[in-house]
């Protein structure tokens, strides 16, 4: 993936209608024992309703799709009821799969069909900006089928021959220039994300890379540092540094 412009041959969406599917069924194993990750409590409020809030700040979408854990539905059904969300959305809840790719492919089944465009967004990143999610939905709108927000990587990275335990020997320096970190949300024309779930059958670790197996060109736009992703107990620290400085900013 690179920083490219769309594709000359990709068909412009500007009123296309635009969804979010949050998969939010994983139990988040890395931030210890409790609830799942995305009902960790951020603030006094569980993540998964910060993403959900940061997705519907986005006047471009009208349907929010919750994937939550199998057994959950209704704990969740009744966790959005419960706080406030922005009227002109729409919210749906579903039962998630075993796996990521199969609770997006859930979500995706959920959308009505006058959807063109659907984001993919990780509950676990809660603290979006609505600039990131606007620019996402823009690029798609203007007709790229894959867009994900990316930032440069500050760090070097190496590539090492894993040996879990012991010294890992490098077997090479990616070029840093070339590299960037993927977040989310990640924006679809919609055929080509389900056709990705229907052609694509390996573990993939988000939809822009099923996507890039069909052969279609995935775009990156800026992303934004508050859009990391809450995975140990140290993120939790840092979104509530994020959380006090807005409230110190905004009044709010």
């Amino acid at each position: 993936m690179s920083d490219v412009s769309r594709p000359s041959t990709a068909e412009e969406r500007p009123n296309a209608r635009t969804a979010v599917v949050i998969p939010a069924a994983g139990r988040g194993v890395r931030l210890g024992p409790g609830a799942p990750k995305a009902l960790r409590a951020l603030n006094g409020t569980p993540m998964l309703i910060h993403a959900v809030r940061a997705m519907a700040a986005s006047r471009a979408v009208s349907l929010v799709v919750v994937v939550a854990p199998p057994d959950g539905a209704a704990e969740v059904k009744s966790l959005l009821d419960a706080h406030a969300l922005p009227e002109r959305t729409d919210f749906v809840v579903v039962p998630g799969g075993a796996e990521r790719q199969d609770s997006v492919r859930l979500g995706l089944d959920a959308l009505p069909p006058d959807y063109d465009i659907v984001l993919v967004h990780d509950a676990a990143r809660p603290l979006v900006p609505v600039d990131t999610v606007d620019a996402v939905i823009e690029a798609v709108r203007e007709g790229a089928v894959a867009v994900v927000p990316a930032l440069p990587l500050a760090d070097t990275v190496k590539e090492v021959e894993p040996a879990p335990g012991e010294p890992e020997p490098v077997v090479a320096t990616p070029v840093r220039a070339r590299l960037r970190a993927v977040q989310t949300p990640q924006g679809f024309d919609r055929a080509t994300l389900v056709r990705a779930h229907e052609t694509v059958t390996e573990d993939v670790t988000d939809d822009a890379s099923m996507v890039e197996q069909l052969g279609s060109t995935v775009v990156v736009v800026p992303g934004h540092e508050e859009a990391f992703k809450v995975t140990r107990p140290l993120d939790l620290v840092l979104a509530e540094a994020v959380l006090a400085r807005r409230r110190l900013n905004d009044g709010f």
